[in-house]
């Protein structure tokens, strides 16, 4: 159970020792609706979280981003979207809280203006981008993605944003360049938790060079339509839907090319449990939990039967090929 300490440092557990956020978070509101003899009453808050999925709940709160419908090859499933309520209240942001309500409770701090986000390592053209210049960079499309976490649950969302590969292409990555590391803001100042001993901060990720090139790689700066809620990773953040949740890192400030792989922040935590490529594969299990199901979060209630998990989140068409030849349980 993680123990929280409201004083300036918190002694927060190593990440091996949390319990899944989504089985505690889960159990922990059931029970105390059961210990006030309020079963009843734990079943009809789970019937209105349905009720919000049923309707979509729209969101009509932040600036609109639109984007046109993707023609990228698996850019668009046909599954049924999460509701926004859901997708931007059940959320991981470790900067602003280890619980899934904190983000959206806590993240109202967080100042996405002015923000740039800088370019460096092997690459020709290094340059600092204004999240503005940003947002032009390319023409900004919707893509309706899965996304899978690492604790068992997933969600689809309509993202709104363009391949990384046109700001790749932009800087010019030199022969010896490998692997891309991004860089996420750490500011005590607006995002309470950074200084709890869970992560190593800055929050960093990497993709190998090959899979930041891939056209289903998304440079998100959107998602329902609308610019990105805070604690979706505003105002520009990485989306990978192959691969774990954790990957994709929000809040980016600096997007570095090395010919090395990264460190990143999981792995770093614990090396055991999180792999650097993290792709989603229901072969390979957490040391803790299976990864063979999943649930999905607004689907069916309290008691919904969980769903077989796809191997590389059901985009192994598109992407498999990156990863022709390698043990995936070796590299997970």
């Amino acid at each position: 159970m993680l123990i929280r300490n409201h004083e300036s440092a918190f002694d927060h557990p190593h990440a091996s020792e949390i319990t899944p956020p989504a089985v505690y978070a889960q159990r922990r509101a059931l029970l105390r609706q059961l210990a006030g003899g309020a079963a009843g009453a734990a079943l009809a808050s789970w019937a209105g979280r349905q009720a919000l999925a049923q309707t979509g709940q729209a969101p009509g709160r932040l600036a609109a981003l639109a984007g046109q419908r993707s023609s990228v090859a698996g850019a668009v499933t046909v599954e049924k979207i999460t509701a926004y309520q859901d997708a931007t209240s059940y959320n991981n942001f470790y900067e602003f809280g280890t619980d899934k309500a904190d983000p959206a409770r806590n993240a109202h701090t967080l100042k996405t203006r002015p923000w740039t986000v800088e370019v460096e390592g092997l690459v020709n053209k290094p340059r600092r981008f204004d999240i503005e210049e940003l947002l032009k960079l390319s023409a900004q499309e919707e893509r309706i993605y899965r996304l899978r976490c690492v604790e068992g649950w997933s969600m689809v969302i309509p993202w709104v944003g363009y391949s990384l590969a046109e700001l790749i292409k932009r800087v010019e990555p030199q022969g010896s360049a490998k692997y891309v590391e991004f860089v996420t803001l750490a500011d005590k100042a607006t995002m309470p938790y950074v200084g709890s001993r869970v992560l190593d901060w800055p929050y960093t990720e990497g993709l190998r060079l090959d899979e930041a090139m891939h056209p289903l790689t998304l440079l998100a700066f959107g998602m329902y339509g609308e610019v990105l809620p805070n604690q979706n990773g505003a105002p520009v953040r990485i989306v990978v839907p192959w691969k774990y949740g954790f990957k994709s890192a929000k809040s980016i400030v600096k997007i570095r090319f090395t010919d090395k792989e990264p460190a990143t922040a999981w792995n770093k935590a614990a090396r055991h449990e999180y792999g650097f490529y993290s792709n989603v594969n229901p072969d390979v299990a957490h040391p803790r939990w299976s990864q063979a199901t999943e649930r999905r979060i607004g689907e069916d209630g309290l008691f919904s039967r969980k769903r077989k998990t796809l191997l590389f989140n059901g985009y192994e068409a598109q992407v498999g090929q990156l990863y022709a030849g390698m043990d995936l349980k070796k590299f997970y």
